[in-house]
């Protein structure tokens, strides 16, 4: 079975950074593209950023997030990253990983498999 862990989630302040992780079973990352989002309470679920073998990260961020989120793989681990860096308040969220066919599936109901989510907050 596909499945999808999440981890890494925290408290950093304003300014710091964190990586989280998407650690994958029952798949390789050769075979399914990853996607990160998040979704902060109230909010509707936004895409932050899609990686796969054939597309390589492709970046989805709106202007306040594109910069200071990075994909990146370890396929030897086969796991996924999510770099933030120069966090800010509006960042803290619930941070999912998800798998799919490819990067181009742009609407987050439409991915099929989904971790857990990890929190992330950003507070001094």
């Amino acid at each position: 079975q596909v499945q999808l862990v999440e981890s890494g989630g925290g408290v950093v302040h304003p300014g710091g950074s964190l990586r989280l992780s998407c650690a994958a079973s029952g798949f390789t990352l050769d075979d399914y593209a990853i996607a990160w989002f998040r979704q902060a309470p109230g909010k509707e679920r936004e895409g932050i950023s899609c990686i796969s073998s054939s597309d390589g990260p492709v970046p989805w961020a709106e202007e306040s997030m594109k910069g200071r989120f990075t994909i990146s793989t370890d396929n030897a681990k086969n796991t996924v990253y999510l770099q933030i860096t120069s966090a800010k308040p509006e960042d803290t969220a619930a941070y999912y990983c998800a798998a799919d066919v490819g990067c181009h599936i742009l609407v987050a109901a439409a991915w099929e498999h989904w971790g857990q989510g990890t929190q992330v907050t950003v507070s001094s």
